[in-house]
């Protein structure tokens, strides 16, 4: 089982935004900016064209009912959607509250940010995503 999948099924903790049977979001550790937040399918799947038609478009759903909850927790021009990540084995969509395009840039230094700020920045989206 990848990291992804195991923070998934709850056997490494992290900073839950979202979930449905499918897919579940969560705060990346190493943001960019306040909000920054991953998406995966919770099955294991490395390459997101490997998904079939129909999951790749509810996984697409899903991302967007994140993303519709992230604008409101953080109000920003628009939230980007951006899909790399060699690192992890395992299919995931980075969604990014932007002012600009240089908030997308993962070259620039990562936030550093408390436990409770990671707690609180979830609370908010989660609170969100819940309204929809």
């Amino acid at each position: 089982m990848d990291i992804f999948s195991r923070i998934a099924a709850g056997e490494i903790p992290s900073y839950k935004c979202a979930e449905n049977d499918e897919f579940y979001a969560f705060l990346d550790i190493n943001p960019l900016v306040k909000g920054h937040t991953l998406v995966i399918p919770r099955r294991e799947v490395d390459y997101i064209f490997d998904m079939d038609d129909d999951e790749i478009g509810r996984y697409q759903q899903f991302a967007k009912s994140v993303a519709v909850a992230l604008k409101k927790a953080f109000p920003c021009k628009k939230v980007a959607q951006v899909v790399l990540g060699l690192e992890v084995p395992h299919a995931h969509i980075h969604l990014i509250p932007m002012q600009s395009e240089a908030d997308v840039d993962f070259r620039r230094d990562k936030l550093k940010l408390t436990e409770e700020e990671f707690k609180e920045i979830a609370a908010k989206i989660y609170a969100e995503f819940k309204k929809q």
